[in-house]
């Protein structure tokens, strides 16, 4: 049968936004809650001139050990986030205002197991977990769960050095089961890791891993990298066993390459650059490891530590759908660093046809209609985008608003392009734009790099009220939500 075609968004199409528990939560020593890998995350002041430099967060073991002896002398800013430990009714209540359908938050590992070593879960940490859950549950808002977004208890740090180990993976396994089993009647709705492809950005966000004790960083990145997929799989595994109603899918940070000019080779490294990027997910979705990264293992000297049964495993736990974060396109071009820059967050190449955000990230939204059809025509299942939106710094007027006009622009102009993927037959779950509320930045542990719809006043050094206060776009993302996509305000 021909499948009919669509013009707009689907019937109970998610929409909603996303945060982290590591950005937003706060709390860091109450509840029984351990310290996590974010929770050493020290603000740094990310301005050089008139740029701001763009760096995911790592931490040397010498700054690890300075951290630990003299926590006074820093400032921890995703520590105490924007204090949704506390304020949680009142978010998720500006939350149900707006109408969202669903709401993506994660799970903090070291909520859980506050050393990850633990053999009982924190009762405190899992009750406060249930009562997010049933404050969503209030509103008719389904949970997107992340169980691991980008931090660990900072004793697996320690102890093994990350995900580096084979031992996390069986720690892994028992807290994924005791969530499962503990919100099954709440959470239909999950992912295992969270952007699992910027391991090979910072080894220490994405996996626990301090660089300064590996030989090889780009080895030790694709050897923990191998450790989560068996993880994940695991993940997966226990998710259908345990809740065989639920979805659980994987994750990443989705960067469409385009060739600088159309010069053979420049275009075969875009081609390279795209594999690089969506490595993660076709282990995932296929499972097993794709050809092409088995040459490059080959050319570059990356050898897996591998166990028997290992294929098998990946076999047995792939995801039922792909989510994953838009932020920016990237031009690759023909070059002796070309293979380094393929994996990175920001590109040294900028695309001149493309606005800039005020932290330099290039703005495409027909980049993300193009990355919907590939990755849709790659896996031919369901796909989610769970991370999308515009960082900026916003300004309180004196009469308490917040005029954010160039979000609104933003994310209007990216709804516009995912409706045409729709058009296009592409089967696209939902849509959580990133930090629907004001939330410690994950990079630059800022908070003046502003995303929500909900304005939290609180300045980079955590001094302010904390008061929420909707934006100009709060109300129109109410309006695009209750016309299911179709007022765009324009």
């Amino acid at each position: 049968m021909i499948k009919r075609f669509k013009k707009e968004f689907p019937e109970g199409f998610l929409w909603g936004g996303a945060t982290s528990a590591n950005q937003i939560e706060g709390a860091f020593n109450l509840g029984g809650k351990g310290l996590s890998t974010s929770d050493m995350a020290a603000y740094k002041d990310p301005y050089a001139g008139k740029s701001v430099n763009n760096f995911t967060f790592n931490v040397s073991s010498i700054e690890l050990e300075e951290y630990f002896n003299n926590p006074e002398k820093y400032l921890f800013p995703k520590r105490w986030g924007i204090d949704f430990y506390h304020h949680y009714k009142e978010d998720i209540a500006m939350f149900a205002e707006m109408g969202f359908k669903v709401f993506r938050l994660s799970i903090s590992w070291a909520r859980i197991f506050p050393t990850g070593l633990e053999e009982e879960a924190n009762e405190e940490g899992l009750e406060f977990y249930d009562k997010v859950f049933d404050e969503c549950k209030k509103y008719g808002i389904e949970p997107l769960v992340t169980m691991s977004h980008y931090e660990m208890p900072i004793t697996l740090t320690q102890k093994y050095n990350g995900w580096i180990s084979r031992e996390l993976i069986t720690l892994f396994d028992k807290y994924a089961r005791t969530i499962l089993e503990r919100y099954k009647n709440k959470v239909k709705y999950w992912i295992t890791f969270n952007e699992m492809n910027m391991n090979l950005n910072s080894l220490y966000t994405g996996a626990g891993v301090l660089e300064d004790k590996v030989e090889n960083v780009e080895q030790a990145a694709y050897q923990a990298s191998h450790h989560q997929f068996l993880a994940s799989a695991l993940a997966v595994k226990a998710c259908h066993e345990i809740i065989p109603q639920a979805k659980i899918g994987c994750m990443i940070n989705r960067i469409e390459s385009y060739g600088k000019t159309c010069k053979p080779k420049d275009q075969l490294q875009a081609l390279k650059a795209d594999q690089i990027n969506t490595f993660y997910p076709d282990v995932q979705v296929r499972g097993e490891y794709p050809n092409y990264m088995m040459r490059y293992f080959e050319e570059n000297n990356i050898k897996i530590i591998t166990k028997d049964g290992d294929n098998e495993l990946l076999k047995e736990g792939k995801v039922d759908f792909v989510a994953f974060s838009y932020y920016m396109s990237h031009v690759t071009e023909d070059r002796p660093d070309a293979y380094k820059l393929a994996g990175q967050l920001d590109s040294p190449i900028k695309n001149p046809y493309l606005e800039l955000t005020q932290w330099d990230w290039p703005i495409d939204p027909i980049g993300l209609r193009i990355s919907l059809n590939k990755m849709y025509d790659r896996y031919g299942i369901p796909l989610f985008l769970v991370e999308n939106g515009l960082g900026a710094k916003d300004k309180l007027t004196e009469d308490r608003k917040i005029h954010d006009d160039y979000r609104i622009d933003y994310t209007r102009k990216h709804i516009i392009e995912m409706k045409e993927a729709i058009k296009d037959g592409v089967e696209l779950m939902g849509y959580t734009t990133w930090g629907c509320i004001d939330l410690i930045s994950c990079g630059t542990s800022q908070m003046s790099k502003r995303y929500g719809f909900i304005y939290v006043d609180q300045d980079d050094k955590g001094n302010g009220t904390l008061n929420r206060i909707p934006k100009d776009s709060f109300f129109w993302y109410k309006k695009v939500i209750s016309s299911n996509g179709e007022d765009l305000g324009e």
